[in-house]
Protein backbone atom coordinates (compact mmCIF):
# COMPACT_ATOMS: atom_id res chain seq x y z
CA UNK A 1 0.00 0.00 0.00
CA UNK A 2 1.37 3.35 -1.01
CA UNK A 3 0.62 6.44 1.12
CA UNK A 4 -0.12 9.80 -0.41
CA UNK A 5 2.43 12.48 0.58
CA UNK A 6 -0.15 14.29 2.74
CA UNK A 7 -1.03 11.04 4.59
CA UNK A 8 2.66 10.26 5.09
CA UNK A 9 3.22 13.77 6.50
CA UNK A 10 0.30 13.28 8.90
CA UNK A 11 1.75 9.98 10.15
CA UNK A 12 5.19 11.54 10.61
CA UNK A 13 3.70 14.45 12.60
CA UNK A 14 1.28 12.34 14.69
CA UNK A 15 3.65 9.49 15.59
CA UNK A 16 6.01 11.53 17.80
CA UNK A 17 2.97 13.03 19.55
CA UNK A 18 1.61 9.56 20.26
CA UNK A 19 4.97 8.49 21.65
CA UNK A 20 5.06 11.57 23.89
CA UNK A 21 1.58 10.88 25.28
CA UNK A 22 2.45 7.25 25.91
CA UNK A 23 5.74 8.20 27.62
CA UNK A 24 3.99 10.83 29.77
CA UNK A 25 1.42 8.21 30.88
CA UNK A 26 4.22 5.83 31.84
CA UNK A 27 5.93 8.57 33.86
CA UNK A 28 2.68 9.37 35.68
CA UNK A 29 2.35 5.71 36.71
CA UNK A 30 5.82 5.73 38.23
CA UNK A 31 5.44 9.09 40.02
CA UNK A 32 1.85 8.79 41.19
CA UNK A 33 1.75 5.13 42.18
CA UNK A 34 -1.20 2.87 41.45
CA UNK A 35 -4.08 3.73 39.14
CA UNK A 36 -6.50 3.38 42.08
CA UNK A 37 -4.68 6.19 43.91
CA UNK A 38 -4.08 9.77 42.75
CA UNK A 39 -3.84 10.67 39.06
CA UNK A 40 -6.23 13.60 39.52
CA UNK A 41 -8.93 11.76 41.50
CA UNK A 42 -10.60 14.05 44.08
CA UNK A 43 -12.72 12.44 46.84
CA UNK A 44 -16.33 13.63 47.01
CA UNK A 45 -16.05 14.06 50.80
CA UNK A 46 -13.59 13.80 53.66
CA UNK A 47 -13.32 10.88 56.07
CA UNK A 48 -16.23 10.01 58.33
CA UNK A 49 -16.00 10.90 62.00
CA UNK A 50 -14.70 7.99 64.05
CA UNK A 51 -16.36 7.65 67.46
CA UNK A 52 -13.78 5.14 68.71
CA UNK A 53 -11.44 5.88 71.59
CA UNK A 54 -8.30 7.84 70.70
CA UNK A 55 -5.49 5.81 69.18
CA UNK A 56 -2.87 4.50 71.59
CA UNK A 57 0.08 6.78 72.19
CA UNK A 58 3.29 6.01 70.39
CA UNK A 59 6.43 4.95 72.23
CA UNK A 60 7.87 7.27 74.85
CA UNK A 61 10.74 9.57 73.94
CA UNK A 62 14.01 7.79 73.42
CA UNK A 63 12.38 4.63 72.06
CA UNK A 64 12.41 3.80 68.38
CA UNK A 65 9.14 4.89 66.79
CA UNK A 66 7.04 2.18 65.16
CA UNK A 67 5.62 3.05 61.75
CA UNK A 68 2.23 1.91 60.53
CA UNK A 69 1.98 0.25 57.13
CA UNK A 70 -0.62 2.02 54.96
CA UNK A 71 -0.13 -0.18 51.88
CA UNK A 72 -3.57 -1.80 51.82
CA UNK A 73 -3.30 -3.05 48.22
CA UNK A 74 -0.35 -4.03 46.03
CA UNK A 75 0.96 -0.87 44.36
CA UNK A 76 -0.70 1.54 46.81
CA UNK A 77 1.60 3.98 48.63
CA UNK A 78 2.83 3.34 52.15
CA UNK A 79 1.29 6.62 53.29
CA UNK A 80 -2.21 7.77 54.22
CA UNK A 81 -4.14 7.82 50.92
CA UNK A 82 -7.60 7.69 49.38
CA UNK A 83 -8.59 4.70 47.26
CA UNK A 84 -10.21 6.06 44.08
CA UNK A 85 -12.30 2.90 43.63
CA UNK A 86 -14.45 3.50 46.72
CA UNK A 87 -13.31 6.82 48.27
CA UNK A 88 -11.99 5.07 51.41
CA UNK A 89 -9.57 7.21 53.44
CA UNK A 90 -6.87 4.64 54.25
CA UNK A 91 -5.04 5.53 57.47
CA UNK A 92 -7.65 7.86 59.00
CA UNK A 93 -8.77 5.93 62.05
CA UNK A 94 -10.02 8.60 64.44
CA UNK A 95 -8.61 10.92 67.07
CA UNK A 96 -4.82 10.82 67.38
CA UNK A 97 -3.35 12.08 70.67
CA UNK A 98 -0.17 13.11 68.80
CA UNK A 99 -2.29 15.74 67.00
CA UNK A 100 -3.66 17.37 70.16
CA UNK A 101 -3.45 21.18 69.96
CA UNK A 102 -3.62 23.29 73.12
CA UNK A 103 -5.22 26.09 71.07
CA UNK A 104 -7.14 24.65 68.08
CA UNK A 105 -7.65 27.11 65.23
CA UNK A 106 -5.20 29.52 66.90
CA UNK A 107 -4.75 31.37 63.58
CA UNK A 108 -8.43 31.31 62.62
CA UNK A 109 -10.46 28.90 60.55
CA UNK A 110 -9.96 28.28 56.86
CA UNK A 111 -12.94 29.46 54.81
CA UNK A 112 -11.64 29.10 51.25
CA UNK A 113 -13.75 26.05 50.44
CA UNK A 114 -13.54 22.31 50.97
CA UNK A 115 -13.63 19.26 48.74
CA UNK A 116 -14.30 18.98 45.01
CA UNK A 117 -14.47 22.28 43.18
CA UNK A 118 -11.88 23.81 45.50
CA UNK A 119 -8.58 22.57 44.08
CA UNK A 120 -5.53 24.73 44.74
CA UNK A 121 -1.97 24.44 43.43
CA UNK A 122 0.94 24.61 45.86
CA UNK A 123 2.86 27.82 45.25
CA UNK A 124 6.00 27.33 47.33
CA UNK A 125 7.56 26.44 50.65
CA UNK A 126 7.82 23.01 52.18
CA UNK A 127 6.25 20.92 54.94
CA UNK A 128 6.98 23.43 57.73
CA UNK A 129 5.34 26.31 55.87
CA UNK A 130 3.71 26.20 52.45
CA UNK A 131 1.13 28.30 50.67
CA UNK A 132 -1.39 28.64 47.90
CA UNK A 133 -3.72 31.52 47.03
CA UNK A 134 -2.13 33.63 49.84
CA UNK A 135 -3.14 31.10 52.53
CA UNK A 136 -0.37 29.61 54.66
CA UNK A 137 -0.21 26.14 56.17
CA UNK A 138 2.05 23.76 58.08
CA UNK A 139 2.13 19.94 57.93
CA UNK A 140 1.76 18.14 61.27
CA UNK A 141 5.20 16.97 62.41
CA UNK A 142 3.92 13.36 62.62
CA UNK A 143 2.96 13.50 58.91
CA UNK A 144 5.98 15.26 57.35
CA UNK A 145 7.50 11.97 56.12
CA UNK A 146 4.37 11.37 54.02
CA UNK A 147 5.06 14.47 51.91
CA UNK A 148 8.21 13.08 50.33
CA UNK A 149 7.69 13.40 46.60
CA UNK A 150 5.21 16.30 46.84
CA UNK A 151 5.95 19.10 44.38
CA UNK A 152 5.76 22.19 46.61
CA UNK A 153 5.46 24.62 43.70
CA UNK A 154 2.73 22.90 41.66
CA UNK A 155 0.89 19.92 43.16
CA UNK A 156 -2.93 20.10 43.17
CA UNK A 157 -4.25 20.18 46.75
CA UNK A 158 -7.79 19.85 48.08
CA UNK A 159 -8.56 20.71 51.70
CA UNK A 160 -11.00 18.72 53.86
CA UNK A 161 -12.03 19.24 57.46
CA UNK A 162 -10.70 16.66 59.92
CA UNK A 163 -13.74 15.41 61.85
CA UNK A 164 -11.67 13.85 64.63
CA UNK A 165 -8.74 16.15 65.44
CA UNK A 166 -9.81 19.72 66.36
CA UNK A 167 -7.70 22.43 64.73
CA UNK A 168 -6.42 20.21 61.92
CA UNK A 169 -7.42 19.93 58.28
CA UNK A 170 -6.51 17.27 55.73
CA UNK A 171 -4.55 18.33 52.65
CA UNK A 172 -5.19 15.80 49.89
CA UNK A 173 -2.70 15.71 47.00
CA UNK A 174 -4.67 14.83 43.85
CA UNK A 175 -1.50 13.88 41.95
CA UNK A 176 -0.22 11.33 44.46
CA UNK A 177 -3.53 10.41 46.14
CA UNK A 178 -1.93 10.88 49.57
CA UNK A 179 -2.99 13.22 52.36
CA UNK A 180 -1.57 14.73 55.52
CA UNK A 181 -2.83 16.68 58.52
CA UNK A 182 -2.22 20.42 58.14
CA UNK A 183 -2.69 23.42 60.37
CA UNK A 184 -4.00 26.66 58.91
CA UNK A 185 -1.62 29.55 59.64
CA UNK A 186 -3.68 32.33 58.10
Amino acid sequence: MKLAPSALALVLVALPGYAFVQHDHDQADHRGGHSDVGHGYVPSHGPQENHAAPAARGPERGHEEQHQNFRDQPGHPNAPHVDARDGHWVGHSGPDPRLHLAHPWEHGRFNGGFGPGHEWHLAGGGPNRFWFNHWYWSVAPVDVAFTIGWLWNSDPIVIYEDPDDPGWYLAYNARTGTYVHVEYLG
